[in-house]
């Protein structure tokens, strides 16, 4: 990103505005993409921007007042020194096609100011032939890297296809319990026993009816015609029937045989 005549950006700017910046300049150049601001004075960026800024390309500086001599120096004072030269003398002396430059090295270290010759671009006015144009492609050091189109995951499908498998896995989940919780109401073990008619016993005020109680008393010999029915009844079916509808057919001999006692 170029931004050419960065003064007008700041000049009379508020801060919240160039925190902004500043921030953006961050986020951008962490990923790898350039920024730059194009002034005739570095003074005019402010400082926190300035700093976040790794190669710097000074051209001439003319000072021919005292106002002109504090910006060259505010300018020399943003490079890291040389010992061979003045950055300051540097700045005022260089001619055209020529600049003071900083440029990061290997490890992100700004590095020593130099004087540098622009080399110009080569370029032509006027339309290109096309078998020139494929001549240059075929020269360029880069050829054949950049041929075949990649379209690549962006991070808003990855994130897109995480939330769809998270959705799917949840609605699996709810499935299985939903299913599960129909089992347990329909044959589960937290249903009804149907051995637990085999033992039926009479009412008695005196009988002890304590949820402490942890066994059963065995079905009395005098319980009658009706209790020696169901238990044989129960021995029968529990074999053969099993489920709900079973279930349902068990209550209601078993509740029959026992309406009238």
């Amino acid at each position: 990103f170029f931004f050419d005549e960065a003064h007008l950006l700041f000049d009379d700017a508020p801060k919240a505005l160039v925190d902004k910046v500043e921030q953006v300049a961050r986020l951008i150049r962490s990923k790898g993409v350039g920024v730059y601001f194009i002034t005739q004075n570095p003074a005019d960026v402010p400082e926190d921007i300035l700093g976040q800024l790794g190669n710097r390309v000074q051209h001439a500086l003319r000072a021919f007042t005292a106002r002109d001599r504090k910006a060259l120096k505010q300018a020399a004072e943003t490079y890291r020194d040389n010992p061979r030269f003045s950055i300051e003398d540097a700045i005022r002396e260089v001619g055209t096609g020529e600049a003071v430059t900083s440029l990061l090295e290997a490890k992100g270290a700004p590095g020593i100011a130099e004087r540098t010759l622009v080399r110009p671009p080569s370029s032509q006015l006027g339309p290109i032939d096309p078998g020139v144009r494929d001549a240059l492609r075929a020269a360029s050091p880069v050829a054949g890297k950049y041929e075949d189109r990649i379209d690549r995951d962006s991070a808003r499908e990855i994130l897109a296809r995480r939330a769809e498998e998270a959705a799917k896995a949840a609605e699996e989940a709810e499935a299985r319990e939903a299913a599960d919780a129909e089992r347990a109401t329909t044959g589960g073990a937290g249903d009804f026993q149907l051995n637990d008619f085999s033992h039926g016993r009479r009412y008695s005020p005196n009988t002890d009816d304590s949820p402490r109680r942890t066994s059963r008393s065995k079905p009395a010999a005098s319980e009658g015609f009706g209790g020696q029915l169901g238990e044989a009844v129960t021995k029968v079916v529990i074999s053969e029937l099993k489920g709900t509808t079973g279930k349902r057919i068990v209550r209601g001999i078993l509740g029959g045989l026992f309406k009238g006692r």
